[in-house]
């Protein structure tokens, strides 16, 4: 079943006919075809296996999750695809990673939603664990779904991250969260994680080393 799951979702990626200038992939999700401009200098400006992964799971959910009219951030954006699909699906989607990404993030997101979402995205700076009161108050921002894609790896910033999840994340708000098993450094960050969110593993895939957990805050999950 795993295996055949995957084949589905990576039946979902297609690449261009012909070579262009730029690099680009494609992608059918959400009744859309989905063209994501790449690059190969940065972790954050490539496609990886995570993002289809949960890309697919708000397509084939989307009676349970229904994202129309939801706010939704998505922290660790990279290329777009997560945010793109959100935004097709019926959500206001805040599309967040470095400053350093947000063109190639910006252009993507702009050329896949434009006159085809019911609300169009936004595409905002966040480093993690950075100024989050002064450019996420909580007063004022409150996200229905945090999304995020294959942000742990090996990178110096867990303590980062999970500030930044603890942050954004309110009483009944859901993160969804899709993860590749790489290093124990993984295991350990999900050990963290579990102090102050209850986790459900909500799908599985053996054969790509990756999980896609459901969370909230600590006792909200079956409230």
């Amino acid at each position: 079943e795993d295996e055949q799951i995957v084949a589905e979702i990576m039946k979902r990626r297609f690449f261009p006919a012909l070579i262009s200038h730029k690099a680009w992939e494609g992608f059918h999700f959400a009744g859309h075809e989905i063209r994501i401009t790449e690059t190969t200098d940065c972790y954050g400006a490539v496609v990886w296996p995570s993002a289809l992964v949960l890309c697919y799971f708000l397509e084939t959910n989307s009676k349970k999750y229904n994202l129309v009219d939801k706010n939704v951030i998505e922290i660790g954006a990279g290329t777009g695809l997560v945010s793109i699909v959100a935004s097709l699906l019926g959500a206001f989607v805040t599309a967040t990673d470095l400053p350093e990404l947000l063109g190639n993030l910006q252009h993507n997101v702009l050329h896949n939603t434009k006159l085809k979402s019911k609300h169009q995205p936004c595409v905002k700076e966040l480093s993690w664990g950075i100024d989050l009161e002064k450019n996420f108050p909580r007063s004022s921002c409150h996200f229905d779904y945090i999304m995020a894609a294959d942000v742990v790896y090996h990178h110096p910033f867990l303590n980062e991250l999970l500030l930044t999840f603890d942050h954004l994340c309110k009483n009944d708000t859901v993160i969804l969260w899709a993860m590749k098993f790489r290093l124990e450094e993984e295991n350990q960050f999900v050990d963290r994680f579990q102090t102050l969110f209850d986790l459900e593993m909500v799908s599985n895939f053996p054969s790509l080393n990756i999980a896609l957990y459901k969370a909230m805050r600590k006792g909200r999950m079956k409230a």
